[in-house]
């Protein structure tokens, strides 16, 4: 193998007034894995994931958004936009989101940065905002 040692760089696209927030992708359950390429096709671990799309949100954000649990919201990027039920919780940071990177709607918020050595996407944050939305609406 061979390393290679950079110091870290900024992030691609931080938040702005326009888009105030950060977004995080990541794995969002132990029952999927790439983008459900391969999860897709198992009906039990499909059992166990959820079928639509959540935003993890922390209890601030959501109360200042005026943003109840289990309320349809809409995410926000300069690329595009999707809607998902809001997980009011403390583990994500004030100022930050999370969405899980299994939906394919979620990476075409993401910005289309690559890492230079390696060409792996960098699906991982991007700036975005969200806006309440009303429940059982899209």
């Amino acid at each position: 193998a061979r390393f290679a040692f950079e110091e870290p760089r900024p992030m691609p696209e931080p938040p702005c007034d326009n888009f105030p927030t950060v977004l995080l992708t990541g794995r969002g359950s132990p029952s999927q894995w790439h983008t459900q390429t391969r999860t897709e096709n198992s009906t039990t671990l499909q059992k166990l994931s959820s079928e639509e799309i959540y935003l993890e949100i922390h209890p601030r954000d959501a109360r200042d958004l005026g943003i109840r649990p289990n309320q349809r919201v809409r995410v926000r990027s300069r690329r595009g936009a999707l809607q998902a039920t809001a997980f009011v919780t403390g583990s994500v940071q004030s100022g930050q989101v999370f969405l899980p990177m299994h939906y394919p709607e979620v990476n075409q918020l993401t910005y289309p940065s690559v890492d230079p050595y390696s060409r792996q996407p960098s699906y991982k944050a991007c700036a975005v905002i969200v806006e309440a939305g009303t429940r059982g609406n899209q």
